[in-house]
């Protein structure tokens, strides 16, 4: 008997709608951007709107609160770690080019995955495939926020403020998606042969670093002048992954049965 997790696109697009205004806000507001208080404000308070829209759809059979705020502080503290390992990777690769973007992405998502490892996927409420994507997206949540709060913090010592409203925006939404398909890529593979499971989790990891890579370098590289198209292929991913929400909840198996 499968979970009937139910995802309003009318919702998830209110939802949105308010995160964009207040991020957007925040970085164009040199009071919030120059002030760590601020800072907080403007990079935590949409991380926490989308947690709690996803908590809301997750009413017949919730993760604890405990778990889930685990994930999403687990999170924060990753940020810290990727800080580190990116500084030494930038300090050994050629700057900016696609190898040293796909090594951070592989860093953070996989620093994303053992937060919510930790918090969640080790436990026994891990019991059903769509909570491994619950975990991950409030790892991804929680990762977003304190690098959000970094962003706006340092913005304003930034030479070109003119991309940094958007890609702070787009960032948030990228760490959701590209830890929404690594869940999906475990969730999906539940009940099946080790041979489905492992296509399924590399096609997962593949789509996430994919699409990692490539907003990162793209945003770097191209500035303003294709940021329509980056944008544009990230909202299709959201879209796809609310479609996925739906394919996976309707999934018959629950994690103690199937060990």
């Amino acid at each position: 008997m499968a979970t009937h997790h139910h995802i309003n696109i009318k919702k998830t697009g209110t939802i949105a709608g308010v995160t964009l205004v207040l991020t957007y806000l925040a970085m164009n507001n040199p009071l919030l951007s120059g002030h760590i208080a601020g800072a907080l404000i403007g990079g935590i308070l949409p991380a926490l709107f989308w947690l709690w829209f996803w908590l809301k759809e997750d009413k017949v059979h919730p993760e604890p609160k405990k778990i889930i705020f685990e994930a999403f502080y687990l999170g924060m503290i990753a940020v810290i770690i990727a800080i580190f390992l990116e500084k030494l990777t930038y300090d050994s690769i050629l700057q900016y080019s696609p190898l040293l973007f796909f090594i951070w992405a592989v860093i953070e998502e996989t620093l994303k995955y053992f937060a919510a490892f930790i918090a969640g996927i080790r436990t026994k409420y891990f019991d059903e495939p769509i909570d491994v994507v619950m975990y991950m997206i409030s790892s991804a949540l929680g990762f977003s926020a304190l690098e959000n709060v970094l962003f706006i913090y340092n913005s304003l010592n930034t030479a070109d403020m003119t991309t940094i409203p958007l890609r702070f925006i787009g960032a948030s939404l990228l760490h959701v998606a590209c830890s929404a398909l690594i869940g999906f890529g475990i969730g999906f593979g539940v009940g099946k042969s080790k041979i489905v499971r492992i296509f399924y989790l590399f096609t997962g990891l593949s789509f996430s670093f994919a699409l990692h890579t490539i907003f990162n370098y793209s945003i770097m590289e191209a500035g303003q002048k294709y940021l329509f198209n980056i944008f544009l292929l990230l909202w299709v991913v959201i879209v796809c992954i609310l479609i996925l929400f739906e394919k996976i909840k309707q999934s018959p198996y629950y994690i103690s049965n199937v060990n």
